[in-house]
């Protein structure tokens, strides 16, 4: 998304730290325009977080960073019923908690649903989807969530449900990896002559229509790059599949050992920085209010 876009919708600009940070009060002329949907599958991604959910808390390092990025804009002090979309482990519904929300943690995939309720027995946690929230209307302050949404194929039902469940005047917190994500990986694996990633993300953009169109207000967007850093190819794979964000559709051609010598050279040669191989993760930080 250019900031180019953002100029013609709003009043102010802010630029800082390599995060591109817009303020929006005023969506009339914005139209949702119909998109696909991913094909992203839901039961695909329950399974493989589920798989990883054991793995989960000592791989997901940059993870903890855009949440904790996340929780950082919201207040110290909660208060009232706040959901947790795709809590994982629970360690953020936890943190949540203890800043006072009275706090329920949703994740689709049930290992991690399980993992997170023997870890945090005070946390009350659910097995369910974004796109069909099994709550009913108005019964939240509060929404968060960080690094999850992306695994959805629908960002309009995603937005028309946290709509749903938030009272009026709640407040939503979310952090999404979009579209551009991993271009790295992308690059090396072209390079190398290797099938692209079938998985691919929504748009910014579309995530910002999706929102305004549910009728919640974006007050805030902070677009920001997050990167990971790797000494091998391995290592970076295994980073991304140990935390259960591997093939998420189709199912994906596996890489032999020839194809993981070319994709490392390929990487080495475009992108590394004395050794290290970068890997690039696109959040959307997104401040929402229903009215």
């Amino acid at each position: 998304m250019s900031p180019q876009f953002f100029a013609k919708q709003v009043p102010k600009q802010l630029s800082h730290q390599g995060a591109f940070a817009v303020h929006l009060d005023d969506h009339s002329n914005l139209q949702l325009a119909l998109q696909s949907e991913s094909g992203i599958s839901e039961a695909v991604v329950a399974k493989q977080f589920s798989k990883a959910a054991n793995k989960y808390d000592n791989e997901a390092h940059i993870q903890r960073e855009i949440a904790q990025a996340g929780l950082n804009n919201l207040p110290n002090a909660l208060h009232g019923e706040l959901l947790d979309i795709g809590c994982a482990t629970g360690t953020h519904s936890h943190t949540l908690q203890q800043r006072g929300a009275n706090v329920m943690g949703l994740d689709i995939a049930p290992g991690m649903v399980h993992r997170a309720q023997a870890r945090f027995p005070d946390v009350d946690f659910k097995q369910g989807s974004a796109q069909s929230l099994p709550f009913e209307s108005s019964s939240f302050s509060s929404v968060f969530s960080s690094m999850a949404l992306q695994w959805c194929n629908s960002p309009q039902t995603v937005a028309s449900e946290i709509y749903r469940v938030l009272k009026p005047s709640g407040m939503a917190e979310i952090a999404i990896m979009v579209s551009g994500s991993f271009a790295e990986l992308h690059k090396a694996r072209s390079i190398a002559q290797l099938p692209a990633a079938i998985t691919s993300l929504p748009e910014a953009q579309l995530w910002l229509k999706s929102f305004l169109g549910a009728g919640l207000r974006v007050s805030r967007l902070i677009n920001k790059d997050y990167v990971d850093e790797h000494q091998d190819v391995l290592s970076l794979l295994r980073s991304i599949k140990n935390v259960g964000a591997g093939a998420t559709g189709a199912k994906q051609q596996s890489l032999s050992r020839s194809d993981i010598k070319k994709l490392s050279l390929a990487y080495k040669n475009i992108s590394a920085v004395d050794g290290v191989l970068p890997l690039t993760y696109k959040v959307c930080h997104f401040r929402l209010e229903k009215p």
